[in-house]
């Protein structure tokens, strides 16, 4: 079983630090016997069932690589750097931060008028170069920071430029092989969460785990006469063509990671795998960590957060999570820990939701800081060379991609 194990400033492993309460995951497998006393979670009043551990177990899925390779034989493949250099982008504006109930002093990006305010596609992960790379530049010197949207049966990412003040959109897809050809298909997750770690994107796949998509495999169908950027109601090979929806872009989806114990429940129920709401990076730690939780509302169980070393996941067996906890609210839409301290955003339906500071102490959660921030905060990525953690407001019209001050975010 797992315990509490959240203060990742104690020993090298992230969430296993301070006192350790017997229940670090790499123990707890063969830990005490159900029943035993473990640390209530912050604001539940009562005992909780302790973690197991392997209901955090991932194992790789179906391996794409195959057609991810025969796409790359008949589309044009571009990179990160190309695609924001490239002509045809949107340009980021100002003045959305008031609307979407920004705070003052922070820092904001709104996106164009039918961008921000559009129902069809709603904002939801945020992630950046900071989380991928130490030195916080990718390949060309460009900064970029990424958002994804879904509409119900897509995902898209957006690429920010900061520095341009730009933006492009790209359209996940998964690839598979159809009479011997290679095509793709829509990718139809919620996309909660993303998570840009060296040449890798992990997407949160709500029931089943994580997407796993690569920074290399960009293909640009305006290029090399094989795609098209027409017909929006197409995806995939149509008549020898490619199509995505109308998009210039897509990226494909590499490998996927499920939970070995099969896929989570339609709502929390506080045992088995983990409903995979959002995630993020914690770079602060050794090894590094991939960040999960779960969105839980009033009335379900408590909702969990759980880190896996994020090196494992180049093993390609069965990734074990390394901590696991039961977070101290409900309603939790992201989280990002840096240097020991968390943050949670809460979503309050229409009013501005709030923003919880606190930290582990091996025996439970400290107590725990709230602040009023944004309409619909989602996602958290800690950006360390700026000393900020973004995050999204997702409502249309008030809709905005800002960033708050965390000195501890370094």
């Amino acid at each position: 079983m797992i315990n509490s194990l959240l203060d990742a400033t104690a020993r090298p492993r992230p969430w296993t630090a301070a006192a350790v309460v017997a229940g670090v995951l790499a123990a707890a497998a063969s830990a005490a016997a159900p029943g035993a006393a473990h640390a209530a979670p912050a604001g539940t009043g009562a005992l909780a069932a302790p973690l197991n551990p392997r209901d955090f177990d991932l194992r790789p899925g179906t391996d794409r690589g195959g057609p991810v390779r025969a796409l790359g034989d008949r589309l044009r493949r571009t990179d990160v750097s190309g695609l924001l250099r490239a002509s045809g982008h949107a340009r980021l504006g100002g003045g959305c931060g008031k609307a979407a109930g920004v705070p003052a002093g922070s820092l904001v990006y709104c996106f164009t008028r039918s961008d921000g305010t559009t129902r069809s596609w709603v904002p939801q992960g945020v992630t950046s170069v900071s989380d991928a790379a130490a030195g916080e530049r990718w390949a060309g010197g460009v900064r970029p920071i990424v958002v994804s949207w879904h509409n119900g049966g897509r995902v898209r990412l957006t690429f920010v430029d900061p520095d341009r003040r730009t933006y492009r959109h790209v359209l996940l897809v998964e690839p598979v092989m159809r009479g011997g050809r290679p095509t793709y298909t829509d990718v139809g997750v919620h996309a909660g969460g993303i998570a840009w770690y060296g040449d890798k994107l992990y997407v949160a796949d709500t029931r089943h785990g994580l997407r796993e998509f690569d920074m290399r495999q960009i293909f640009d169908l305006a290029a090399g006469g094989a795609g098209s950027t027409g017909h929006a109601d197409r995806i995939g090979l149509h008549g020898g063509t490619y199509y995505a929806h109308g998009f210039r872009y897509v990226m494909a989806q590499t490998n996927d990671w499920e939970f070995a114990r099969g896929s989570a429940g339609a709502k929390c129920r506080g045992t088995g795998p983990l409903r995979m709401s959002w995630t993020a990076i914690d770079r602060t730690t050794r090894p590094h960590v991939l960040i999960a939780g779960e969105y839980c509302r009033t009335g379900w169980a408590r909702g969990r957060v759980v880190t896996w070393p994020l090196e494992d996941f180049a093993g390609g067996g069965t990734v074990r999570a390394d901590g696991g906890a039961r977070l101290p609210a409900d309603m939790i839409q992201g989280a990002v820990r840096t240097h020991g301290r968390w943050w949670f955003t809460q979503s309050l339906g229409s009013k501005r939701g709030r923003l919880l500071s606190t930290r582990h102490t091996g025996q439970g959660w400290a107590a725990v800081q709230r602040r009023t921030i944004s309409y619909g905060p989602e996602d958290l990525s800690c950006y360390r060379g700026r000393h900020r953690v973004f995050t999204l407001a997702e409502h249309p019209g008030r809709r905005a991609l800002w960033a708050f001050r965390a000195p501890s975010c370094s």
